[in-house]
């Protein structure tokens, strides 16, 4: 079984390159573009990495980490923000958020997070 990763953002082009990117290292690939898709992903598939994005319309990353906690204690999330800033990163990291990542960010350092905090598991 491929590990699966949730990528929740409201930009096409971010969800489209980070799923080339991360299909190519052999993970399962989920897209939401809002909080509602990316709950129904967490209740429906229950990804084992969620790399979410802090500004999306509607319902903002902290509320969406928040109710992602309540789906699964154990979801491992890395945050992406194009604002750095400082309270929001800090309150997600307490809601249990591994990593963050600003935008633009580096593809190899996302690589890198994602091999880090989820390690392809070889079948035998």
């Amino acid at each position: 079984m491929k590990e699966k990763i949730l990528i929740v953002d409201d930009q096409f082009g971010i969800r489209v390159l980070l799923n080339e990117i991360l299909q190519k290292e052999g993970y399962q690939i989920f897209q939401a573009a809002n909080g509602l898709q990316a709950l129904a992903i967490t209740k429906d598939h229950a990804p084992d990495l969620v790399l979410l994005d802090m500004k999306i319309p509607g319902m903002d990353g902290l509320e969406i980490l928040e109710k992602m906690k309540k789906i699964n204690a154990d979801i491992r999330v890395i945050i992406m923000t194009a604002y750095g800033e400082l309270a929001m990163i800090e309150a997600a990291k307490s809601l249990g958020a591994l990593a963050h990542f600003s935008k633009p960010f580096d593809i190899e350092e996302i690589r890198r997070a994602v091999r880090e905090f989820l390690p392809i598991k070889m079948d035998s």
